[in-house]
């Protein structure tokens, strides 16, 4: 009987060892990746996909801190939380020689600062931060982030913003003319109360609705990315997607491989697998930004080559959000805590 009982327990453990072996846990953000790549991949390696989502890199890095680290295999995070998430001790490294496809990654996207020489990460998709105009309601000049920070009267009370600190409070930075990061006090009280002037004039603080309230009219202006901006253009709003005088955001989403994931093989399977430029370039027909994949163009659509959010004018300045020493970040998440009352 205890023979019995110890060779049915080996079973069971082999059993639950198989099983796991065929999942993957995703922690990704919302509406940004086709549910038919997850089925392709799930087909191709008999892996079962799970996905939870997120709408800002400060959500991400939140929940992984109040206990989800070691629930999750990759997550998606952007250039400036990498690097963040990195210096939390929240990431796994991999070799580049377990990735097949790696050498598929575009050079400019290889020997990034957030992650040199992408020992954690791949990139997944890059694209701007900025705001797009509903043209039926404000013809008037759009050149300028003062459409968000200091808004004409026909916009007022009319305007989302994105729920992300480090997106909004840089793309105020950049109006006001100041260095991100800046410990400068005169600064941060010029910073914290532009900021605060400008909520009255706001109708609404939403990431995850902000290509829908473009399209349904709730709102006439808004802070957007340019593929969400894109896809509220494609969806019938008349709107504009503007690259301002002061400046916009340019940014780089990457996949990166979760320390103590569970299922770590898999990850790596399907990061190979999004390096893959038929692949690279479905996410980039669904979420309409670029791929950092070398040979997706024969992939992409046409409303892709040619979409306006994707080819910022010649001479117009993007940056990167930077990410602050922890003291001084933690003066940006008060100016933000502040906002948000």
């Amino acid at each position: 009987m205890k023979k019995t009982t110890i060779a049915s327990m080996l079973l069971l453990a082999l059993a639950t060892n198989v099983q796991a072996a065929g999942k993957l846990s995703l922690y990704h953000w919302f509406e940004y990746i086709p549910q038919e790549l997850l089925d392709k991949f799930s087909k191709e390696y008999d892996v079962e996909v799970t996905m939870d989502t997120y709408d800002s890199n400060e959500a991400l890095l939140a929940s992984l801190k109040a206990g989800k680290l070691g629930s999750y295999d990759l997550a998606v995070p952007g250039d400036y939380m990498v690097k963040i998430m990195k210096g939390e001790g929240m990431l796994d490294t991999f070799k580049p020689e377990e990735l097949s496809n790696f050498g598929n990654i575009e050079k400019q996207w290889l020997d990034v600062p957030f992650d040199p020489g992408r020992k954690s990460s791949i990139p997944y998709q890059w694209g701007t931060t900025s705001f797009s105009v509903n043209r039926d309601v404000y013809k008037g000049p759009a050149d300028s982030l003062s459409i968000i920070f200091d808004p004409p009267q026909a916009l007022k009370g009319k305007i989302n913003v994105l729920d992300t600190a480090g997106e909004t409070l840089t793309l105020a930075s950049l109006y006001l003319g100041i260095p991100q990061c800046s410990t400068d006090k005169s600064q941060l009280k010029a910073l914290s109360k532009l900021v605060n002037k400008a909520k009255k004039d706001w109708a609404s603080f939403g990431s995850d609705v902000a290509k829908d309230v473009l399209v349904s009219g709730d709102a006439a202006a808004g802070m957007i990315w340019s593929g969400f901006s894109a896809k509220a253009r494609n969806e019938g709003a008349n709107i504009e997607y503007i690259f301002p005088k002061e400046g916009y955001l340019v940014w780089m989403d990457n996949v990166v491989l979760l320390k103590d994931a569970p299922n770590r093989e898999n990850a790596l399977k399907f990061m190979n697998f999004l390096l893959e430029p038929e692949n690279a370039a479905a996410v980039t027909n669904f979420a309409q930004y670029s791929a950092g994949v070398k040979g997706t163009e024969p992939y992409l659509t046409d409303a892709v080559k040619n979409s306006p959010e994707s080819h910022p004018p010649k001479g117009s300045k993007g940056v990167f959000v930077q990410a602050c020493d922890q003291k001084v970040q933690e003066m940006y998440d008060a100016i933000w805590t502040r906002l948000k009352k």
